[in-house]
Order: C-alpha cells, then sequence, then structure tokens
C-alpha cells in the first residue's frame, strides 16, 4: 500500500478521522440502536426490518439504501410522505443521510448517528 503526503501528514490523519466519524453506523428508534446494513425498509407491514406502529405510516412507506459507502433515504411512494429534517421527501428519490438527521414518519421519529 502507498502512502501518500495527506495520509502521513497530521492534516491528513486529522481530515481522515473526521471522515471516518462523519459516517453513518445507526439509526436509534424508540430509544434503540439498529444497526444500519445494506436495506433497510420502514412501514407498517411485518415483513419490513422496522416495523412502525402508527396508521400515518404506509404498510411499505420507505427505505434506507447503503450504496457505496454511504445511506441514502428513498420514500416508497407511501401516502402520507417521509420527511427528512422538517422537509418532506420526494417519491422515488435517493437523499443522502448524514448523522444527527431527523426522519419523520407519521408522529414516528428515528434519528441517524
Amino acid at each position: 500500500m502507498d502512502v501518500t503526503i495527506a495520509d502521513a501528514s497530521p492534516i491528513g490523519q486529522h481530515l481522515e478521522r473526521i471522515a471516518e466519524s462523519q459516517q453513518v453506523s445507526y439509526l436509534v428508534f424508540n430509544k434503540k440502536k439498529i444497526q444500519l446494513v445494506a436495506k433497510i425498509t420502514i412501514g407498517r407491514e411485518t415483513d419490513n426490518t422496522i416495523v412502525i406502529d402508527n396508521k400515518l405510516a404506509s404498510r411499505h412507506h420507505c427505505l434506507i439504501q447503503k450504496i457505496r459507502d454511504a445511506y441514502f433515504l428513498k420514500d416508497s411512494n407511501s401516502t402520507n410522505g417521509t420527511f427528512l429534517n422538517g422537509r418532506r421527501v420526494p417519491p422515488d428519490k435517493y437523499v443522502l443521510l448524514n448523522p444527527g438527521d431527523k426522519i419523520t414518519i407519521g408522529s414516528s421519529n428515528l434519528i441517524m448517528g
């Protein structure tokens, strides 16, 4: 493995630590940490990875998908919409997730960690 100046310098190492700390690795729902995997489905139906018992949640409401080294949120054409930090996610569009982001489905909140 080749070592670059950026890797060997204190500034380069600091930037690498910041980049690693910015990666989303879990989701907090109902005071529980849920480890993120390649694909997580969220909705009212029991076949979802995360089941939300809320009448405002669609049966298959949205999903979180890992693409390369990042996680993205996608609304699955839900009836009442999926909100990221208070803004509605467009149906069938992937939106990048960052640590601290709040996903709202009906009256349920999920926080990215």
